[in-house]
């Protein structure tokens, strides 16, 4: 099992994957789709990734087969523009969201680039362990991909939302 070793408050913790996606439950919408039951099944399928403040997680183009989970820190999500070494922020995301959940469903290159603002601890699912999750466990996979759905379409609304006060 992967453990996740942080410090805080000059103290050490071990969060285990299980621990983690507990944590996540109760702080991402789309958890509340799963039961408590549901979380030792899904966490076996997550790794964790701690990254620190200014670190790059991926580039615009870059291949990508995860999405990752922030339970801490911040995310900076950009988008090149027309404009050579320019780029837009596509939206700054914080604990209790998902980034780079695109490559994990289309199997293209990421289309944006993210940068932790701070440091962050990340649970990561790879396409494999999401195929795997679905084989394995059919409902808590569903389960999963309903949440993952609920979140990407308010993302989406919100985007609508902020385009339309634009014009």
């Amino acid at each position: 099992m992967n453990t996740d070793v942080r410090e805080q408050n000059s103290s050490l913790i071990m969060l285990t994957p299980e621990d983690s996606c507990a944590l996540l439950k109760r702080q991402l919408r789309f958890f509340h789709f799963l039961s408590e039951e549901d979380l030792p099944v899904l966490a076996e399928y997550f790794s964790c990734r701690q990254i620190r403040a200014g670190e790059t997680l991926w580039k615009e183009d870059d291949t990508g087969d995860y999405e990752a989970f922030i339970v801490e820190g911040r995310i900076e999500v950009k988008k090149n523009t027309e404009f050579a070494g320019k780029q837009v922020v596509v939206g700054v995301y914080s604990p209790g969201t998902i980034v780079g959940e695109l490559c994990l469903m289309d199997a293209k290159p990421r289309a944006v680039t993210a940068v932790a603002l701070e440091d962050c601890a990340l649970l990561l699912l790879t396409r494999e362990h999401l195929e795997r999750l679905l084989e394995k466990n059919p409902e808590v996979g569903v389960k999963l991909l309903k949440g993952m759905l609920f979140a990407v379409s308010t993302r989406l609304r919100k985007s609508f939302e902020r385009l339309a006060s634009i014009f």
